[in-house]
């Protein structure tokens, strides 16, 4: 897909306590102490993260709500309620979105398509995610204090909003729609391994039909396979792993330390991808400290659900293209 016309004119972001104590904390808009957010349950505070990144973007662009045409989000928690409940206090005509961990990538890349082609003048793209109500949904209470695995991940406690419209500082240029596959992955907590051959499809696929390669990026950039996907995604790809002098990244070990904070192998969750790239690799595209780079959201469509009766875990990849204008 080619976009004619479809920026990111303005970002917002808003992360919990633990996203604030890691590398990029100080770049986010806003971060709680409170993981309730000052609301009633866990539930409840994604909604409310997703409101307040909304509302902080509007502001920032000095918009009012009225002047958006569509708000396009997601979350991962069941029938997308968090995000959900969020757009009933916005009125603006909603499509809910859910591809995993791959939902940034997937709003970014409808709401351009949107832009692009007319049907919309100003989109907006959400993704948020909740550690404690993620763990509620796909795991074990938290309360039961269960043992995770060392190649688990740590669902980021975050959400990310994007403006597009016909102008800005950043281009979204070109996206590519991801396919599902599995590789007979089942582990619920390996989502890493799980998701790295979506993104080495997707990637692989981009650079054919585009006839580029990884050298032709400042950056590329996956969210989120954290430590144990990127190392696959490697192997997957015959290249050096992230942080080996090369320009791969990936969203999951950006966001934490992995040496001083309890993350396992990185970080996870809709609201990975949607922070990093809003507050960290939108300002860098910004202030032309990178010029071109690529982000690779990826997802696992699991439930839990098809965990219990021991299915494999199908994932997705879904690819936009960003320069700096």
């Amino acid at each position: 897909m080619c976009f004619e016309r479809a920026y990111i004119a303005q970002c917002a972001s808003v992360a919990g306590k633990l996203e604030k104590q890691g590398p990029l904390g100080g770049l986010f808009d806003m971060t709680a102490e409170d993981s309730y957010f000052g609301m009633d349950s866990w539930e409840q505070a994604e909604s409310e993260m997703s409101r307040i990144a909304v509302n902080m973007l509007l502001k920032k662009a000095s918009l009012d709500v009225n002047d958006i045409d569509v708000l396009l989000g997601g979350d991962l928690l069941n029938q997308c309620t968090a995000t959900g409940f969020a757009a009933n206090s916005l009125p603006v005509p909603f499509l809910g979105l859910y591809n995993a961990c791959a939902t940034a990538a997937e709003s970014l890349l409808l709401g351009a398509a949107l832009v692009s082609a007319g049907y919309a003048g100003r989109a907006v793209a959400a993704a948020s995610s909740h550690f404690c109500s993620s763990e509620r949904q796909f795991r074990f209470p938290l309360e039961y204090g269960s043992q995770r695995p060392p190649f688990s991940q740590n669902t980021v406690t975050g959400a990310g909003a994007f403006l597009i419209g016909q102008s800005g500082p950043v281009r979204i240029t070109r996206a590519l729609i991801g396919k599902v596959t599995e590789k007979g992955i089942k582990d619920a907590n390996n989502m890493g391994a799980a998701m790295a051959p979506a993104a080495a499809d997707t990637l692989k696929n981009f650079f054919e039909l585009t006839g580029t390669s990884p050298r032709d990026y400042d950056a590329v950039v996956t969210g989120d396979l954290g430590y144990e996907g990127s190392a696959l995604l490697a192997e997957l790809l015959g290249r050096e792993p992230c942080g080996a002098g090369g320009n791969f990244c990936d969203c999951g070990l950006l966001i934490y330390d992995r040496e001083r904070q309890d993350v396992h192998a990185g970080g996870s969750g809709c609201g990975c991808s949607a922070c990093v790239m809003a507050a960290y690799f939108w300002e860098k595209l910004r202030r032309k400290e990178i010029k071109r780079m690529l982000l690779a959201g990826t997802g696992a469509l699991l439930s839990p659900r098809t965990v219990m009766q021991k299915q494999v875990i199908p994932c997705i990849a879904h690819l936009v293209e960003a320069e700096a204008v």
